[in-house]
Parts: structure tokens; sequence; C-alpha cells
């Protein structure tokens, strides 16, 4: 049982995105007595549908603001007595950053340090309280790019982004380092890998592979498919960062993986295949038919693979899904919720993808 000194109120930026709204989720179900507000700029990838469900409900509150106005952040921390930040608000798509570094730098960069100065001034004003926490939500892409027989990435790994994304969240991880050890602020980072599941913007590879292969359109990939990345399911991910909120060290890192690596290639033929069995009418049998190599990404990182026995050893936090069992819940998921994905698909978003893969 929680006790009422054991409450947290909680700030969630990016809540009405992909992880973050599955962590409002996860934590109303979770901790039903604590406060959760969710701030969000709703930019493309933010959807308030994802919060649907939790309109109206005690306890619970939406804000649409930027985490740059560091004046909107105090207020609410003010106003809902925060005590602790769950920072998932950021510009994540690589393709994005290639062509338009811009935004990463802004939200990424600049909004990380508008929230650090923020939370930094109330938790002095309120005389440096123990129990806070602020929570950076990172990825694995800070460290850079992993060769086929390298160890996966623990917390002591060199820090060598590739893409103007990883660069950002580099930054904005060093930051977060920086204000606890200079100012004492009680900062934790998590770097996770891949993250998949519901409410997952189409422009990433699985909800674009399932997508596409509902509409019968070609599954593009990358090179030449070799590219291996450790999926980890979002529920998972979540369980995570409540176990680094509740019992994680101010100023650690903790690397959070799903012991999953798979290939590119491989996935998207795993996707097919699920596909095939899950879904009636498909436009295209077999879905493997629609596989379609394009021009690799520049800079592409060819492997990322994740060491998570920190968090196991001193937070016994481990995965519990499989991709296999994962990818099947998802894809039943998006089956389900066709109403949710084809607004999605705007003419904008038609657009960016032609530009992507020249489609």
């Amino acid at each position: 049982m929680t006790t009422d000194s054991e409450l947290r109120r909680l700030l969630v930026t990016g809540g009405a995105g992909f992880i973050g709204s599955n962590f409002v989720r996860y934590w109303r179900n979770t901790h039903p007595r604590d406060r959760v507000v969710v701030l969000d700029a709703l930019t493309y990838a933010g959807n308030r549908a994802n919060l649907a469900d939790l309109e109206g409900k005690d306890n619970f509150s939406f804000v649409e603001g930027d985490i740059r106005d560091r004046a909107l952040i105090e207020t609410l921390l003010q106003e809902n007595a925060i005590d602790t930040i769950a920072h998932f608000a950021a510009e994540s798509h690589v393709d994005r950053s290639i062509l338009s570094p811009d935004a990463f730098i802004q939200t990424n960069v600049v909004g990380s340090f508008a929230l650090l100065n923020a939370f930094r001034t109330i938790w002095e004003e309120r005389g440096k309280p123990q129990h806070n926490r602020f929570l950076h939500v990172s990825t694995d892409e800070v460290y850079g790019s992993l060769n086929p027989d390298d160890p996966p990435f623990s917390e002591t790994t060199p820090y060598a982004p590739n893409s103007p994304y990883s660069a950002s969240k580099a930054g904005s991880d060093h930051l977060a380092r920086a204000y606890h050890h200079t100012y004492g602020l009680p900062t934790i980072i998590t770097n996770c890998s891949n993250n998949y599941g519901p409410y997952h913007f189409p422009e990433k590879l699985i909800p674009l592979t399932c997508i596409n292969i509902l509409l019968g359109k070609a599954l593009p990939v990358y090179g030449d498919g070799q590219n291996i990345r450790d999926w980890l399911y979002v529920e998972d991910h979540c369980r995570a960062l409540d176990a680094v909120i509740h019992r994680g060290q101010p100023g650690e890192t903790y690397n959070i993986g799903g012991n999953n690596e798979v290939k590119n290639i491989d996935l998207v033929r795993l996707l097919c295949d699920l596909m095939d069995e899950l879904a009636p009418d498909l436009p295209t049998r077999p879905a493997q038919d629609l596989i379609t190599f394009v021009k690799d990404r520049p800079g592409h990182d060819r492997r990322y693979a994740i060491n998570a026995t920190k968090i196991k050893t001193e937070l016994g936090w481990t995965p519990q899904e499989t991709v296999e069992r994962g990818l099947r819940r998802t894809i039943e998921w998006y089956l389900a919720h066709l109403d949710w994905w084809k607004p999605l698909l705007s003419q904008d978003y038609q657009d960016y993808y032609r530009k992507v893969y020249r489609a």
C-alpha cells in the first residue's frame, strides 16, 4: 500500500506522445492516487487522443504548452506542488533530424535546459526536498554505433552520437548530469533501446511496416537491412522507469534494454509473417512481397545493444516481453485501432514520407 507521505505529484512532459502516453496510462493504473499533470506542445507526434480515456479523471490534467517556456513550467510546478518531473518531451526521429535539425536543438537541448532551470528554482525555494526527482528519459543512440562483436552499451560507454538527433539528446543528458553535480539537483538519466507498442506514430519502422502492409504499399528497408536494434516493449520500459523513480539514486544513469537484438530485415519479415496470420483480406499476400530495399540513410548506425545489468542488479528490473509476443500484441492493437492511426496519414505525413523514401 502507498501511504499519503509516499504519494507523488508528477509533471510528465511529452505525455501525449508515444512513450509518454504509455507511461501516463501505466502510472495511473499502477499508482492511482498519485497526481499526474501532462504537458505537451502537441506537435505532429503529440496526440491528445492518446489520453482520451483519462480526460476528466481525478488527479489528472492536461496542459498544452512548450517546455522552453520557463515561466509556464515554474507556474505548473508551484500550482500543482510537483515533486517529480518525468521528462519525455523530445524530437525523436533520426530521419527528421537529418532533414531539419533546428527543432531538435530547440526542443531537446534548449527545452531540457529550461526545465532543469525551472525545477532547480522551485526545488531550492522548497528547501531542496530529498524525495524530489527529475527523470530525464534518453536513448541508447547517444553512445554511437557498435560493431558486430562489440560488447553492448553500458552506463560507462563513452558518448559518440552520429546524428543530429542523438547529438541533441547527448547534449541534454550532459545538462542533466551537470545539474546534479553542480547544484545537487536530484536528476536521474535513463538510456533506453528502441521502444515499440501501442500509440506509436506511423513514421517509425514497426508501425510504418504494419500500416503499409494493410494499405498494400511498399515496405522500405534501408540499405542491406542488416542494421541491428535492441527492441524494448513500451510497457517494460514504463515498469523500468517506475523502478528508477522510486528506487534509483540521484546522479546515476540506468540503461534499459529489451534483450532482443534483431536485424531490421528479420524484424520486417517477422512482422510480415504475423500480419499474414492476424490480418484478414490483405491487399498483398504474402506480405513479404512488399519488401523494398531503399538507399541507406546518411550516417546510419550499424548496431545498438544494451547491457541492462545495472538496473537488474540494483533495482530488480528485467524485461518481460519477448520480441515475438510483443510484436503480436502491437499488431493486434493496430488492427483494432484503425480509427486512431488513419487520421495520422495526413498530407503533411505523405509529403514527408515521399521526401524520405523517394516514394
